[in-house]
């Protein structure tokens, strides 16, 4: 189960890693659409490649990740970390997906911002996850730098 859980994961997220890194490429030919058969296409293939394949993969790897999670019992703290970085990873996503969603409404009269700066902000997120993840470092350090008010239960147990 958990053998098959890691693969669906790790399948699931090189999918949507790969899709974070094509998607701002495929956007960065926004401005070279000119006449409506070269919108048309490079409408469809943002909008395929967005909803017909970076959401599901995103979506598969994140819940076969979290069931990971409870599958195996994991709580160290570079997962923790992990799941900061993933998000950010969630949120360069849904850039994408704001910037292809103004892209199709406003039908070439949308001045985009340079969709690359997706690569800068995604790559070493991802970079990080890679890390984490093989190398599994030991980061309860990272517990004395924060509040004590967030590492100790507020009036209920834990």
């Amino acid at each position: 189960m958990i053998a098959a859980l890691k693969f669906l994961h790790i399948a699931a997220l090189l999918c949507w890693c790969a899709a974070l890194i094509a998607l701002p490429v495929l956007l960065a030919q926004y401005r070279h659409a000119r006449g409506q058969a070269r919108f048309t296409e490079f409408r469809q293939m943002t909008h395929f490649g967005y909803i017909g394949f970076a959401c599901p993969a995103a979506v598969i790897a994140i819940g076969a990740g979290t069931a990971l999670i409870f599958a195996a019992g994991l709580n160290d703290s570079w997962l923790m970390v992990k799941l900061v970085f993933v998000a950010g990873m969630a949120l360069v996503h849904a850039w994408l997906g704001h910037l292809i969603l103004q892209s199709g409404e406003r039908k070439g009269r949308y001045k985009m911002p340079p969709p690359l700066i997706a690569l800068v902000l995604v790559l070493p997120q991802m970079a990080v996850v890679f890390w984490l993840v093989l190398a599994k470092p030991d980061l309860t350090w990272i517990a004395d730098l924060l509040p004590a008010i967030l590492l100790t239960p507020q009036g209920a147990s834990l």
